[in-house]
């Protein structure tokens, strides 16, 4: 392809909208439902910390602006989901999230900040030690994102089904591609390192919306049948463990017990209850 600066800047600043605000619609479903069961923190923050070795990657390497700003926005949008996991999920006070969020925040800011001035000399003098160093940053962002979906992928086994995380996310997460294209256009080597982590990024938040597509419509028959049997349950009578029936005819009970049994229609014109059927069935 040929070198177009314009289209360069047009596609990276795609790519950077799109990774800026695809955590929207997570921060939001997390915030009105109050609850992020089924969205790993684990994930959320391995993203944190891929996009700080992303963000010391695109500094050093110059790449354009909005690939630079990119995975700092990212960083920063995927810390707070990760806070509200703390806050909703793991029942974290506020104060307490919120001494976590910032103490995160400046962890990762000032690892990247410390990395970008330990790596950029050697490189930007040709050294070997400069281009080895960065390309590690390249891999470990590639790394991070890629285990990242591991626990979870595990949510997902746990729950049989898609929950807690945003499909929107994920699919405007999908608008990554931007990005490639973005280095397409680049000036130089096309820089395969950057390439991949969009790429697998692409991938996998693919996955992820091919198995809502499969296991949530199964999961939503599974929750309607379990639904018909508990209204077909309140015209159940659950007897308990200890039935005894005494000389009147009475039959009394000792401890509960979860078993249900159906109830017999009457067999008598008096409508007296059966209790002899109920201890048949017992």
């Amino acid at each position: 392809m040929p070198v177009n600066s314009v289209a360069e800047n047009v596609f990276g600043t795609s790519g950077t909208i799109c990774w800026t605000v695809q955590l929207v619609p997570q921060l939001w479903k997390t915030y009105r439902e109050k609850d992020s069961t089924g969205l790993s923190d684990w994930m959320i923050l391995a993203w944190s910390i891929s996009g700080v070795f992303l963000g010391t990657y695109s500094i050093v390497k110059n790449l354009n602006i909005p690939l630079i700003v990119q995975p700092q926005l990212f960083s920063l949008l995927t810390m707070a989901s990760w806070a509200q996991c703390q806050y909703y999920g793991r029942r974290r006070s506020f104060n307490m999230t919120l001494l976590l969020f910032l103490c995160g925040c400046a962890i990762l800011g000032g690892f990247e900040v410390g990395t970008v001035y330990a790596v950029q000399p050697s490189f930007s003098r040709g050294k070997r030690s400069g281009t080895e160093g960065i390309e590690f940053f390249g891999a470990m962002s590639t790394i991070f994102i890629t285990i990242a979906f591991i626990p979870q992928y595990y949510e997902i086994y746990k729950h049989k089904e898609v929950i807690g995380i945003s499909t929107l996310f994920m699919a405007v997460d999908l608008l990554g591609v931007f990005s490639d294209l973005s280095l397409v256009f680049k000036s130089g080597n096309f820089d395969i390192v950057a390439a991949v982590t969009y790429s697998l990024v692409i991938v996998l938040d693919g996955s992820v919306i091919l198995a809502a597509w499969i296991l949530n419509p199964h999961a939503r028959r599974r929750r309607q049948h379990l639904d018909e049997l508990e209204v077909s349950g309140l015209r159940i009578e659950r007897p308990t463990t200890g039935v005894h029936q005494g000389t009147d005819g009475v039959v009394s009970t000792d401890t509960a017990s979860a078993t249900p049994v159906s109830q017999c229609p009457l067999t008598t014109a008096t409508a007296t209850p059966q209790s002899s059927c109920l201890l048949e069935k017992v």
